[in-house]
């Protein structure tokens, strides 16, 4: 790539992963199809992205510990429920068309934005609940299947962890935003990339400004979503869950 292409490279991930690290999940709504527009292959493009997805992580885990805010025995909990989806689901999408993967996934991103939509109250403020054996067992089971998606699908999965968390666990929103970029983005995308690494093929020649925009990104947009008010974030997620869904059913329905 030349200079005028990492620049630009460096500009889309900034951006994409503050949004992301702020409405909790959505960076590849931008970073991957710019990645695509670039001239990656499909399959090298999601193993890129995937691995600079987990600067996201870090960037967000620096600004989070420093309000030390995250019950990190929950957030073992959250880690371990969705490595058991991750990995089968990395190694899974290899074998699954694209178009297919891009238009169910859209569909239930959709879903996820109409629904928190349509429940005004929900995630606003922090009543936990289900935190007892059977809660952890369903949670937890829940967390395996959004491992598998996180894992299988291209985009906007870290979402799928967000409104989860809000649903069944009953944070508010700022709170499972944090969950979600320090294991969602640290961990699991970890986990997938590695896999993807292995099975597939990785542009580290495209890596270097891609991971400093994720850890810019991922640590501004983590400050604005602890600065900020949880009825600005569920506004935002809720945008930027309609954006990825639109845009996941659009890109699949437009290579018919």
């Amino acid at each position: 790539m030349n200079i005028a292409e990492q620049l630009l490279l460096l500009v889309v991930s900034t951006v994409a992963n503050t949004f992301s690290a702020y409405a909790g999940g959505g960076a590849g709504l931008l970073q991957l199809p710019a990645l695509i527009f670039l001239g990656l292959p499909f399959s090298i493009a999601l193993a890129t992205h995937k691995v600079a997805s987990v600067a996201l992580g870090i960037g967000a885990t620096l600004r989070h510990h420093r309000e030390h805010t995250l019950d990190w025995k929950f957030a073992v909990f959250i880690l371990f429920s969705g490595i058991l989806g991750v990995i089968p689901g990395a190694s899974f999408i290899l074998t699954v068309p694209e178009q297919a993967a891009n238009l169910a996934l859209g569909i239930m991103t959709i879903g996820l934005a109409l629904y928190s939509w349509h429940q005004p109250e929900l995630g606003t403020q922090l009543v936990e609940k289900n935190r007892n054996l059977p809660g952890y067992l369903l949670g937890g089971s829940g967390l395996v299947l959004i491992g598998l998606l996180n894992g299988s699908l291209t985009s906007g999965t870290g979402l799928f962890c967000t409104l989860w968390l809000v649903r069944w666990f009953g944070l508010d929103y700022r709170t499972a935003v944090a969950y979600t970029l320090v294991v969602v983005g640290l961990f699991w995308n970890g986990a997938g990339a590695i896999t993807l690494g292995m099975l597939g093929t990785i542009q580290w020649s495209w890596l270097p400004a891609l991971l400093l925009g994720s850890v810019v990104g991922g640590y501004l947009g983590a400050h604005l979503a602890i600065r900020g008010r949880n009825t600005s974030i569920k506004i935002a997620f809720e945008l930027v869950t309609l954006m990825t869904g639109l845009a996941l059913v659009y890109k699949a329905v437009g290579s018919l």
